[in-house]
Protein backbone atom coordinates (compact mmCIF):
# COMPACT_ATOMS: atom_id res chain seq x y z
CA UNK A 1 0.00 0.00 0.00
CA UNK A 2 1.14 3.26 -1.01
CA UNK A 3 3.22 5.45 1.78
CA UNK A 4 2.70 8.48 1.91
CA UNK A 5 5.66 10.50 3.40
CA UNK A 6 7.03 14.31 4.76
CA UNK A 7 8.90 16.79 1.79
CA UNK A 8 11.19 18.76 4.14
CA UNK A 9 14.31 20.26 3.42
CA UNK A 10 13.40 19.48 -0.69
CA UNK A 11 13.19 15.41 0.58
CA UNK A 12 10.38 12.80 1.17
CA UNK A 13 11.19 11.40 4.87
CA UNK A 14 9.26 9.82 7.50
CA UNK A 15 11.23 11.88 10.08
CA UNK A 16 10.43 11.00 13.70
CA UNK A 17 6.51 10.00 12.62
CA UNK A 18 5.10 6.80 14.93
CA UNK A 19 1.94 7.20 13.98
CA UNK A 20 0.07 6.40 10.26
CA UNK A 21 -3.12 7.65 9.46
CA UNK A 22 -5.71 6.23 6.47
CA UNK A 23 -6.09 7.95 3.29
CA UNK A 24 -9.85 6.66 1.78
CA UNK A 25 -11.22 6.49 -1.29
CA UNK A 26 -14.30 8.40 -1.04
CA UNK A 27 -15.50 6.57 -4.01
CA UNK A 28 -14.97 3.28 -2.60
CA UNK A 29 -15.21 3.51 0.90
CA UNK A 30 -11.64 1.63 0.57
CA UNK A 31 -8.48 2.72 2.17
CA UNK A 32 -5.90 3.42 -0.60
CA UNK A 33 -2.99 4.93 1.10
CA UNK A 34 -1.41 5.48 4.57
CA UNK A 35 0.00 8.68 5.38
CA UNK A 36 2.47 9.63 8.68
CA UNK A 37 1.67 11.80 11.32
CA UNK A 38 3.88 14.18 12.55
CA UNK A 39 4.50 16.14 15.89
CA UNK A 40 6.92 18.22 17.51
CA UNK A 41 10.10 16.97 16.31
CA UNK A 42 8.66 16.60 12.66
CA UNK A 43 7.87 20.43 12.78
CA UNK A 44 11.09 21.41 14.52
CA UNK A 45 12.72 19.71 11.79
CA UNK A 46 10.79 21.46 9.20
CA UNK A 47 11.70 24.83 10.75
CA UNK A 48 15.37 24.16 10.46
CA UNK A 49 15.09 23.29 6.66
CA UNK A 50 13.19 26.51 6.42
CA UNK A 51 15.85 28.69 8.41
CA UNK A 52 18.56 27.37 6.59
CA UNK A 53 17.18 28.54 3.27
CA UNK A 54 15.53 31.27 4.08
CA UNK A 55 18.02 34.02 3.98
CA UNK A 56 19.55 33.49 0.48
CA UNK A 57 15.80 33.20 -0.60
CA UNK A 58 15.06 36.86 0.85
CA UNK A 59 18.15 37.80 -0.85
CA UNK A 60 17.14 36.58 -4.09
CA UNK A 61 16.02 39.97 -6.11
CA UNK A 62 12.25 40.00 -6.56
CA UNK A 63 12.12 39.27 -10.31
CA UNK A 64 14.32 35.87 -9.65
CA UNK A 65 11.87 34.95 -7.14
CA UNK A 66 8.65 35.99 -9.85
CA UNK A 67 11.02 33.47 -12.79
CA UNK A 68 10.57 30.99 -9.94
CA UNK A 69 6.73 31.58 -9.87
CA UNK A 70 6.17 31.81 -13.00
CA UNK A 71 8.11 28.15 -14.11
CA UNK A 72 5.87 27.04 -11.29
CA UNK A 73 2.75 28.22 -12.79
CA UNK A 74 3.89 26.72 -16.04
CA UNK A 75 4.79 23.00 -14.05
CA UNK A 76 0.78 23.63 -12.73
CA UNK A 77 -0.35 23.94 -16.00
CA UNK A 78 1.39 21.14 -17.64
CA UNK A 79 0.27 18.72 -14.73
CA UNK A 80 -3.04 19.50 -14.32
CA UNK A 81 -4.75 16.42 -15.64
CA UNK A 82 -2.39 14.75 -13.09
CA UNK A 83 -2.99 16.90 -10.38
CA UNK A 84 -6.58 16.96 -10.96
CA UNK A 85 -6.74 12.94 -10.78
CA UNK A 86 -5.09 12.64 -7.93
CA UNK A 87 -7.21 15.24 -6.17
CA UNK A 88 -10.36 13.71 -6.49
CA UNK A 89 -9.58 9.92 -5.87
CA UNK A 90 -8.84 11.52 -1.84
CA UNK A 91 -11.22 14.16 -2.21
CA UNK A 92 -14.15 12.41 -4.25
CA UNK A 93 -14.94 16.11 -6.32
CA UNK A 94 -15.63 14.99 -10.15
CA UNK A 95 -12.53 15.87 -12.36
CA UNK A 96 -14.27 19.13 -13.28
CA UNK A 97 -14.20 20.60 -9.93
CA UNK A 98 -10.82 19.46 -9.13
CA UNK A 99 -9.36 21.14 -12.16
CA UNK A 100 -11.12 24.32 -10.39
CA UNK A 101 -9.51 23.89 -7.91
CA UNK A 102 -6.40 23.69 -9.13
CA UNK A 103 -7.14 26.84 -10.93
CA UNK A 104 -7.86 29.00 -8.45
CA UNK A 105 -5.20 28.44 -6.76
CA UNK A 106 -2.98 28.90 -9.77
CA UNK A 107 -4.45 32.16 -10.38
CA UNK A 108 -2.88 33.87 -7.16
CA UNK A 109 0.13 31.87 -7.96
CA UNK A 110 -0.13 34.48 -11.43
CA UNK A 111 -0.85 37.37 -9.15
CA UNK A 112 2.22 36.44 -7.28
CA UNK A 113 4.10 36.72 -10.35
CA UNK A 114 3.90 40.63 -10.02
CA UNK A 115 6.27 40.70 -6.92
CA UNK A 116 8.38 42.76 -7.90
CA UNK A 117 5.92 45.57 -8.28
CA UNK A 118 4.31 44.27 -5.75
CA UNK A 119 6.82 45.33 -3.00
CA UNK A 120 7.96 48.52 -4.02
CA UNK A 121 7.61 50.67 -1.05
CA UNK A 122 7.00 54.33 -0.34
CA UNK A 123 9.22 57.12 -0.65
CA UNK A 124 9.00 60.81 0.10
CA UNK A 125 11.93 63.21 -1.51
CA UNK A 126 12.41 66.23 0.90
CA UNK A 127 10.66 65.59 4.07
CA UNK A 128 12.41 67.89 6.35
CA UNK A 129 15.37 69.50 5.69
CA UNK A 130 17.36 67.60 3.40
CA UNK A 131 16.19 64.72 5.06
CA UNK A 132 14.37 61.82 2.51
CA UNK A 133 12.31 58.97 3.78
CA UNK A 134 11.23 55.35 2.12
CA UNK A 135 9.82 52.38 3.38
CA UNK A 136 10.36 48.57 2.55
CA UNK A 137 8.63 45.69 2.69
CA UNK A 138 10.59 42.79 4.42
CA UNK A 139 10.08 39.03 4.62
CA UNK A 140 8.68 37.92 8.05
CA UNK A 141 11.27 34.72 8.17
CA UNK A 142 9.45 31.29 8.37
CA UNK A 143 5.99 31.69 8.18
CA UNK A 144 3.33 28.09 8.06
CA UNK A 145 0.05 27.41 6.92
CA UNK A 146 -3.05 25.03 7.97
CA UNK A 147 -5.11 23.63 5.58
CA UNK A 148 -8.73 22.22 5.20
CA UNK A 149 -9.29 19.10 3.34
CA UNK A 150 -12.16 20.65 1.19
CA UNK A 151 -9.71 22.52 -1.26
CA UNK A 152 -6.24 20.69 -1.15
CA UNK A 153 -5.41 22.75 -3.73
CA UNK A 154 -6.19 26.23 -4.11
CA UNK A 155 -5.77 27.21 -0.66
CA UNK A 156 -2.62 25.95 0.18
CA UNK A 157 -1.66 28.13 -3.21
CA UNK A 158 -3.46 30.73 -1.54
CA UNK A 159 -1.06 30.87 1.23
CA UNK A 160 2.22 29.88 0.35
CA UNK A 161 2.60 31.44 -3.31
CA UNK A 162 2.30 34.74 -2.03
CA UNK A 163 4.71 33.87 1.24
CA UNK A 164 7.23 32.48 -1.01
CA UNK A 165 7.07 34.94 -3.68
CA UNK A 166 7.67 38.04 -0.23
CA UNK A 167 11.07 36.18 0.17
CA UNK A 168 9.24 34.03 3.12
CA UNK A 169 10.05 29.75 3.67
CA UNK A 170 6.80 28.04 4.04
CA UNK A 171 5.65 24.83 6.20
CA UNK A 172 2.28 23.47 5.21
CA UNK A 173 0.12 21.25 7.31
CA UNK A 174 -2.35 20.11 5.16
CA UNK A 175 -5.47 18.32 5.86
CA UNK A 176 -4.59 14.61 6.43
CA UNK A 177 -7.37 13.44 4.47
CA UNK A 178 -6.06 14.33 1.46
CA UNK A 179 -2.57 15.26 1.79
CA UNK A 180 -1.11 13.96 -1.44
CA UNK A 181 -1.79 16.91 -3.79
CA UNK A 182 0.28 19.12 -1.52
CA UNK A 183 3.16 16.84 -1.42
CA UNK A 184 3.08 17.02 -5.44
CA UNK A 185 2.78 21.34 -5.35
CA UNK A 186 6.01 21.15 -2.96
CA UNK A 187 8.00 18.81 -5.64
CA UNK A 188 7.04 21.20 -8.21
CA UNK A 189 7.98 24.24 -7.09
CA UNK A 190 11.35 22.38 -6.26
CA UNK A 191 11.43 21.65 -9.99
CA UNK A 192 10.67 25.14 -10.55
CA UNK A 193 13.46 26.63 -9.26
CA UNK A 194 13.39 27.59 -4.71
CA UNK A 195 15.80 25.74 -3.01
CA UNK A 196 15.57 22.95 -1.14
CA UNK A 197 13.57 23.90 2.23
CA UNK A 198 11.75 26.77 0.94
CA UNK A 199 8.00 24.56 1.13
CA UNK A 200 8.20 21.81 3.40
CA UNK A 201 4.87 20.14 3.75
CA UNK A 202 4.42 18.10 7.02
CA UNK A 203 1.38 16.02 7.67
CA UNK A 204 -0.14 15.70 11.13
CA UNK A 205 -3.16 16.19 13.36
CA UNK A 206 -4.04 18.39 16.26
CA UNK A 207 -0.02 17.75 17.63
CA UNK A 208 1.56 19.18 14.43
CA UNK A 209 -0.65 22.47 14.66
CA UNK A 210 -0.37 22.86 18.25
CA UNK A 211 3.42 22.30 17.52
CA UNK A 212 3.25 24.90 15.07
CA UNK A 213 1.19 27.58 17.02
CA UNK A 214 3.81 27.36 20.00
CA UNK A 215 7.19 27.65 17.66
CA UNK A 216 9.14 30.49 18.23
CA UNK A 217 10.47 30.96 14.70
CA UNK A 218 7.39 30.43 13.00
CA UNK A 219 6.58 34.14 12.68
CA UNK A 220 3.03 33.87 11.12
CA UNK A 221 -0.05 31.52 10.79
CA UNK A 222 -2.45 31.23 7.96
CA UNK A 223 -5.64 28.67 9.12
CA UNK A 224 -8.60 27.90 6.94
CA UNK A 225 -10.99 25.38 8.74
CA UNK A 226 -14.25 25.16 11.16
CA UNK A 227 -14.43 28.33 13.32
CA UNK A 228 -14.20 26.73 16.25
CA UNK A 229 -10.42 25.59 15.43
CA UNK A 230 -10.35 29.16 13.73
CA UNK A 231 -10.89 30.54 16.95
CA UNK A 232 -8.44 28.19 18.77
CA UNK A 233 -5.94 28.93 16.35
CA UNK A 234 -5.88 32.30 16.47
CA UNK A 235 -5.85 32.42 20.52
CA UNK A 236 -3.11 30.17 20.46
CA UNK A 237 -1.09 31.87 17.58
CA UNK A 238 -1.61 34.79 18.91
CA UNK A 239 -1.29 34.33 22.20
CA UNK A 240 2.67 32.71 21.45
CA UNK A 241 3.72 36.41 19.71
CA UNK A 242 2.58 35.06 16.19
CA UNK A 243 0.53 36.91 12.95
CA UNK A 244 -2.31 34.50 12.51
CA UNK A 245 -5.39 34.66 10.21
CA UNK A 246 -7.62 32.34 10.40
CA UNK A 247 -10.29 31.62 8.20
CA UNK A 248 -13.67 29.88 9.68
CA UNK A 249 -17.12 28.38 8.80
CA UNK A 250 -19.92 29.85 7.24
CA UNK A 251 -23.84 29.74 6.28
CA UNK A 252 -24.08 32.18 3.11
CA UNK A 253 -27.94 33.39 1.89
CA UNK A 254 -28.81 33.91 -1.33
CA UNK A 255 -31.27 36.49 -1.24
CA UNK A 256 -33.92 36.00 -4.24
CA UNK A 257 -36.28 39.09 -5.50
CA UNK A 258 -39.51 39.08 -6.81
CA UNK A 259 -37.85 40.56 -9.99
CA UNK A 260 -35.06 38.05 -10.26
CA UNK A 261 -34.13 35.96 -13.53
CA UNK A 262 -35.48 32.91 -11.90
CA UNK A 263 -34.33 30.82 -14.68
CA UNK A 264 -30.85 32.04 -13.88
CA UNK A 265 -31.42 31.29 -10.17
CA UNK A 266 -32.11 28.24 -10.47
CA UNK A 267 -29.42 27.10 -12.18
CA UNK A 268 -27.41 28.96 -9.76
CA UNK A 269 -28.24 27.50 -6.67
CA UNK A 270 -27.81 24.24 -8.30
CA UNK A 271 -24.61 24.73 -8.72
CA UNK A 272 -23.42 26.61 -5.74
CA UNK A 273 -25.80 24.36 -3.24
CA UNK A 274 -25.18 21.04 -4.35
CA UNK A 275 -21.86 21.07 -6.10
CA UNK A 276 -18.90 19.51 -4.70
CA UNK A 277 -21.60 18.22 -2.59
CA UNK A 278 -22.09 21.43 -0.51
CA UNK A 279 -18.71 21.07 0.75
CA UNK A 280 -17.30 24.68 -0.03
CA UNK A 281 -17.12 27.58 2.45
CA UNK A 282 -18.40 29.85 -0.30
CA UNK A 283 -21.20 27.25 -0.91
CA UNK A 284 -24.68 28.82 -1.00
CA UNK A 285 -27.04 26.54 1.55
CA UNK A 286 -29.75 29.26 2.25
CA UNK A 287 -32.49 30.36 -0.19
CA UNK A 288 -34.30 33.45 0.91
CA UNK A 289 -37.12 34.14 -1.44
CA UNK A 290 -38.55 37.35 -0.73
CA UNK A 291 -43.16 37.03 -1.07
CA UNK A 292 -45.43 33.68 -1.41
CA UNK A 293 -45.51 34.17 -5.00
CA UNK A 294 -41.34 33.74 -5.68
CA UNK A 295 -40.92 31.49 -2.80
CA UNK A 296 -43.43 28.91 -3.97
CA UNK A 297 -41.92 29.51 -7.44
CA UNK A 298 -38.44 29.44 -6.34
CA UNK A 299 -39.03 25.84 -4.23
CA UNK A 300 -41.16 24.40 -6.72
CA UNK A 301 -38.63 24.74 -9.67
CA UNK A 302 -35.88 23.88 -7.08
CA UNK A 303 -37.24 20.63 -6.38
CA UNK A 304 -37.90 19.68 -9.88
CA UNK A 305 -34.17 20.93 -10.70
CA UNK A 306 -32.58 18.59 -7.64
CA UNK A 307 -34.60 15.72 -9.17
CA UNK A 308 -32.17 16.00 -12.53
CA UNK A 309 -29.37 16.04 -10.58
CA UNK A 310 -26.71 12.83 -10.80
CA UNK A 311 -24.48 12.17 -7.91
CA UNK A 312 -21.68 10.08 -9.44
CA UNK A 313 -18.45 8.73 -9.03
CA UNK A 314 -15.71 11.47 -9.02
CA UNK A 315 -14.43 10.41 -12.68
CA UNK A 316 -17.78 10.00 -14.39
CA UNK A 317 -17.93 12.86 -16.52
CA UNK A 318 -21.82 13.06 -16.35
CA UNK A 319 -22.21 13.22 -12.10
CA UNK A 320 -23.00 16.69 -10.77
CA UNK A 321 -21.13 16.05 -7.90
CA UNK A 322 -19.11 12.75 -6.11
CA UNK A 323 -18.90 11.36 -3.25
CA UNK A 324 -18.50 13.56 0.25
CA UNK A 325 -14.53 13.20 1.88
CA UNK A 326 -15.26 10.46 4.78
CA UNK A 327 -18.10 8.29 6.45
CA UNK A 328 -17.74 10.00 9.22
CA UNK A 329 -18.77 13.79 6.99
CA UNK A 330 -21.68 11.70 5.39
CA UNK A 331 -23.40 10.44 8.77
CA UNK A 332 -22.98 14.30 10.28
CA UNK A 333 -24.52 15.58 7.65
CA UNK A 334 -27.49 13.20 7.54
CA UNK A 335 -27.36 13.86 11.35
CA UNK A 336 -28.32 17.60 10.56
CA UNK A 337 -30.98 16.17 7.69
CA UNK A 338 -32.44 14.39 10.97
CA UNK A 339 -32.36 17.36 12.83
CA UNK A 340 -34.53 19.35 10.35
CA UNK A 341 -36.98 17.24 10.28
CA UNK A 342 -37.33 16.64 14.05
CA UNK A 343 -37.13 21.08 14.60
CA UNK A 344 -40.24 20.85 11.98
CA UNK A 345 -38.93 22.16 8.40
CA UNK A 346 -40.22 20.40 5.81
CA UNK A 347 -37.98 18.14 3.80
CA UNK A 348 -38.85 18.33 0.39
CA UNK A 349 -35.91 16.03 -1.10
CA UNK A 350 -34.53 13.69 1.03
CA UNK A 351 -30.85 12.95 -0.07
CA UNK A 352 -30.33 10.36 2.41
CA UNK A 353 -29.59 6.55 1.96
CA UNK A 354 -28.16 7.10 -1.69
CA UNK A 355 -26.10 3.46 -2.60
CA UNK A 356 -24.47 3.52 -6.07
CA UNK A 357 -24.29 0.28 -7.86
CA UNK A 358 -20.96 -1.55 -7.95
CA UNK A 359 -19.71 1.31 -4.84
CA UNK A 360 -21.74 0.28 -2.31
CA UNK A 361 -19.62 1.38 0.45
CA UNK A 362 -18.59 4.52 -1.01
CA UNK A 363 -19.33 7.83 0.83
CA UNK A 364 -22.14 8.65 -1.34
CA UNK A 365 -25.32 11.27 -0.09
CA UNK A 366 -27.91 12.53 -2.35
CA UNK A 367 -29.33 16.43 -2.66
CA UNK A 368 -31.28 17.17 0.20
CA UNK A 369 -34.11 20.56 -0.06
CA UNK A 370 -35.86 21.83 2.82
CA UNK A 371 -38.74 24.48 2.95
CA UNK A 372 -39.95 26.88 5.76
CA UNK A 373 -36.66 26.65 7.38
CA UNK A 374 -37.21 28.82 10.65
CA UNK A 375 -33.54 31.34 12.09
CA UNK A 376 -34.01 29.57 15.24
CA UNK A 377 -33.37 26.19 14.17
CA UNK A 378 -30.17 24.67 14.91
CA UNK A 379 -29.83 23.16 11.58
CA UNK A 380 -30.13 26.68 10.14
CA UNK A 381 -27.64 28.22 12.39
CA UNK A 382 -25.22 25.97 11.99
CA UNK A 383 -22.87 25.20 9.48
CA UNK A 384 -23.98 21.56 7.23
CA UNK A 385 -21.31 21.79 4.84
CA UNK A 386 -22.94 19.41 2.56
CA UNK A 387 -25.63 19.37 -0.24
CA UNK A 388 -28.17 20.26 1.65
CA UNK A 389 -30.40 23.52 0.43
CA UNK A 390 -32.67 24.76 3.22
CA UNK A 391 -35.32 27.38 2.17
CA UNK A 392 -36.21 30.55 4.46
CA UNK A 393 -39.12 32.27 3.58
CA UNK A 394 -39.28 36.30 3.60
CA UNK A 395 -41.85 39.11 3.37
CA UNK A 396 -39.85 41.76 2.35
CA UNK A 397 -35.86 42.65 1.57
CA UNK A 398 -35.21 43.86 4.95
CA UNK A 399 -36.13 40.95 6.39
CA UNK A 400 -34.05 38.83 4.39
CA UNK A 401 -31.12 41.26 4.69
CA UNK A 402 -31.43 40.84 8.76
CA UNK A 403 -31.04 37.17 8.16
CA UNK A 404 -26.89 37.19 7.00
CA UNK A 405 -26.65 40.09 9.09
CA UNK A 406 -27.15 38.32 12.08
CA UNK A 407 -26.38 35.46 11.29
CA UNK A 408 -22.95 34.15 13.47
CA UNK A 409 -21.54 33.68 10.32
CA UNK A 410 -20.88 36.70 8.10
CA UNK A 411 -18.32 34.96 5.01
CA UNK A 412 -20.62 36.08 2.08
CA UNK A 413 -23.75 36.74 0.39
CA UNK A 414 -25.79 37.07 -2.58
CA UNK A 415 -28.60 39.00 -4.18
CA UNK A 416 -30.47 38.15 -7.18
CA UNK A 417 -32.88 41.05 -8.81
CA UNK A 418 -32.66 43.33 -11.81
CA UNK A 419 -33.27 46.12 -9.06
CA UNK A 420 -30.09 48.52 -9.35
CA UNK A 421 -30.63 50.40 -6.11
CA UNK A 422 -31.97 47.51 -4.28
CA UNK A 423 -28.72 45.58 -4.95
CA UNK A 424 -26.36 48.50 -4.30
CA UNK A 425 -27.81 49.11 -0.95
CA UNK A 426 -28.08 45.50 0.06
CA UNK A 427 -23.96 45.56 -0.62
CA UNK A 428 -23.77 48.75 1.17
CA UNK A 429 -25.65 47.34 4.29
CA UNK A 430 -25.25 43.54 4.68
CA UNK A 431 -23.12 42.13 7.50
CA UNK A 432 -20.73 39.72 5.72
CA UNK A 433 -17.33 40.02 4.02
CA UNK A 434 -18.48 39.07 0.57
CA UNK A 435 -21.29 39.64 -1.76
CA UNK A 436 -22.18 38.61 -5.06
CA UNK A 437 -24.52 40.50 -6.97
CA UNK A 438 -26.43 38.37 -9.68
CA UNK A 439 -23.41 35.92 -8.78
CA UNK A 440 -23.93 32.75 -6.14
CA UNK A 441 -20.30 31.79 -5.23
CA UNK A 442 -19.05 35.57 -4.92
CA UNK A 443 -15.20 34.81 -4.11
CA UNK A 444 -13.15 37.25 -5.29
CA UNK A 445 -10.56 37.17 -8.10
CA UNK A 446 -6.57 36.56 -6.88
CA UNK A 447 -5.81 40.34 -7.17
CA UNK A 448 -8.67 40.92 -4.70
CA UNK A 449 -8.61 39.23 -1.22
CA UNK A 450 -10.86 36.69 0.49
CA UNK A 451 -12.68 37.35 3.70
CA UNK A 452 -15.70 36.95 6.19
CA UNK A 453 -16.95 38.86 8.84
CA UNK A 454 -17.77 37.87 11.99
CA UNK A 455 -16.79 33.84 13.25
CA UNK A 456 -16.07 34.16 9.54
CA UNK A 457 -12.78 35.11 10.51
CA UNK A 458 -10.49 35.59 13.24
CA UNK A 459 -7.77 38.49 12.12
CA UNK A 460 -7.89 41.88 10.39
CA UNK A 461 -6.05 40.47 7.14
CA UNK A 462 -7.38 38.87 4.46
CA UNK A 463 -6.28 36.20 2.37
CA UNK A 464 -3.97 36.63 -0.87
CA UNK A 465 -4.66 39.31 -3.11
CA UNK A 466 -2.65 43.27 -1.61
CA UNK A 467 -4.09 41.78 1.82
CA UNK A 468 -2.04 38.70 1.57
CA UNK A 469 1.49 40.60 0.66
CA UNK A 470 0.47 42.56 4.01
CA UNK A 471 0.52 39.24 5.88
CA UNK A 472 3.09 38.11 5.00
CA UNK A 473 5.13 41.06 4.73
CA UNK A 474 6.76 43.73 8.10
CA UNK A 475 7.37 47.58 7.13
CA UNK A 476 10.74 49.16 7.59
CA UNK A 477 10.62 52.98 7.50
CA UNK A 478 13.74 54.61 6.96
CA UNK A 479 14.47 58.31 7.17
CA UNK A 480 18.07 59.34 5.66
CA UNK A 481 20.11 62.71 5.65
CA UNK A 482 22.97 63.08 4.19
CA UNK A 483 25.28 65.70 5.46
CA UNK A 484 26.55 69.13 4.01
CA UNK A 485 29.41 70.30 5.25
CA UNK A 486 30.75 70.80 8.73
CA UNK A 487 28.39 67.68 10.32
CA UNK A 488 30.18 68.36 14.25
CA UNK A 489 27.27 70.05 14.63
CA UNK A 490 24.43 67.72 16.00
CA UNK A 491 21.03 68.33 17.79
CA UNK A 492 19.67 66.44 20.84
CA UNK A 493 16.24 67.03 20.01
CA UNK A 494 13.81 64.76 17.85
CA UNK A 495 13.71 66.08 14.41
CA UNK A 496 10.36 67.68 13.35
CA UNK A 497 9.49 69.07 10.15
CA UNK A 498 10.14 72.94 11.57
Amino acid sequence: MRQLQHFIGGKATRGAATRDGEIFDPNSGQVQARVCLGGVDDINAAVEAAKKAQPEWAATNPQRRARVMFKFKELLEANMDELAALLSSEHGKVIADSKGDVQRGLEVIEFACGIPHLLKGEYTEGAGPGIDIYAMRQPLGVVAGITPFNFPAMIPMWMFGIAIACGNAFILKPSEKDPSVPVRLAELMLEAGAPDGILNVVHGDKEAVDAILTHEDIKAVSFVGSSDIAHYVYQTGTANGKRVQAMGGAKNHGIIMPDADMDQVIADFSGSAYGSAGERCMALPVAVPIGKDTADEFVGRMQEEVGKLTVGISTDPEAHYGPVVSAAHRQKIEDYIEMGVKEGADLLVDGRGLSLQGNEDGFFIGPSLFDNVKPDMQSYQEEIFGPVLQVVRADSLEEAARLPSEHQYGNGAAIFTRNGLAARQFAQKVNVGMVGINVPIPVPVAYHTFGGWKRSAFGDTNQHGPEGIKFYTKVKTVTQRWPDGDVADQSFIIPTMQ
